[in-house]
Formats: C-alpha cells, structure tokens, sequence
C-alpha cells in the first residue's frame, strides 16, 4: 500500500491564498498551525502539511474504501524530511522532498524511503496530465499491464495475475506515481 502528493510551488503560489482567515484553522491542527508559524518559510510548511495529509489519505482510503473530507483530523507530525500522520486508529510513515519547484510526500505504513517517480508535463491540460502520468507509468511495466480501478477509483495495476497497489498524482506543471 501506497500514497503520494504532489504540490507544484509555483501553482500553489498563483492559485491559492493559505493566509486567508480561517484557512489554516479549517486544515490544520493546533500543532501543526504552530510547525507552520515557527517555519522559516510558511509558504512551504503549509502545502509540505497538505502533501503529507492528501499522500495519508490515499492510503487510508486503499485500507478502507471510501470518500470523506476530514484533512484536519490527519494528525502530522514531522521530523527533517521524515514524519507521521495519525487518523483515528490508522498511522503511517512519510517522506517528503521539497525542491525549489515541488513538494512530494510519500505515505507507507512502515518507514520507507521516496520511490516516486516524477514528471514534468509540457501540458496544462489536467485531461492530458492525467494521461501523460498513466502512460509513464504503464511503460514502466510493460503491455501485460493494464491500470485498472477498485472500488472509489482507488487505482492498481493489473496483469490478470498479480495486483499492484499504486498512487498517482499531479498538480500544476508536475505529476508523480508510487508503486508499493
């Protein structure tokens, strides 16, 4: 099982406004507003929080099917590049790579290190994005491969024999694919 996020710096810079009233209260913890205010670089904590959070998500939801929109209940905790997110009973191990253009977390259920694959799109199209990602991905493995969906279009990769957990992701002008 696997989950991963990515947040494209200089989408989130033009297209989001993390400082307005009540943003940070409605996504964040207590704890996690103070990782946030103590930062030296607010900007990059808020969407390294939101990368963590989204990559947890995906595995949660691989865990147990299902749709819901809870982020603030997702618990992170961060040392360096590394950190936790707690949801209810469920914990998970990240790793996060900040770059000047991107934030990538990856989410495990034990500690591992990053094995996202990135890619830089020449599109803007979210429609071509999504199927630049699938193509890379599916090229990885091979024509005995086919992305197939389980229930709340959770994806993994087929080969009518074997199953492959994965997570895709994009944002802006960069996507990702995690293979468990």
């Amino acid at each position: 099982m696997i989950g991963n996020d990515i947040v494209d710096l200089s989408e989130a810079q033009r297209a989001s406004n993390w400082q307005r009233p009540r943003f940070l209260k409605k996504l964040f913890s207590e704890a996690e507003q103070h990782y946030i205010k103590t930062s030296h670089n607010p900007f990059v904590m808020v969407w390294r929080l939101w990368s963590m959070k989204e990559a947890s998500y995906k595995l949660y939801t691989q865990l147990n099917p299902s749709r819901f929109y809870n982020p603030k209940e997702f618990q992170c905790s961060i040392k360096g590049n590394k950190g936790t997110v707690r949801f209810k009973d469920f914990k998970c191990y990240l790793e996060t790579k900040t770059t000047s253009n991107y934030i990538i977390s990856e989410a495990r259920l034990e500690p591992n290190k990053l094995t996202s694959t990135i890619v830089k799109f020449s599109t803007t199209s979210h429609k071509e994005q999504s199927a630049v990602l699938k193509s890379k991905l599916l090229n990885r493995f091979g024509i005995e491969y086919h992305l197939k969906k389980r229930e709340f279009n959770i994806p993994f990769l087929s080969n009518g024999k074997d199953n492959f957990n994965i997570s895709l992701t994009h944002h802006g002008n960069y996507g990702a694919y995690a293979i468990a």
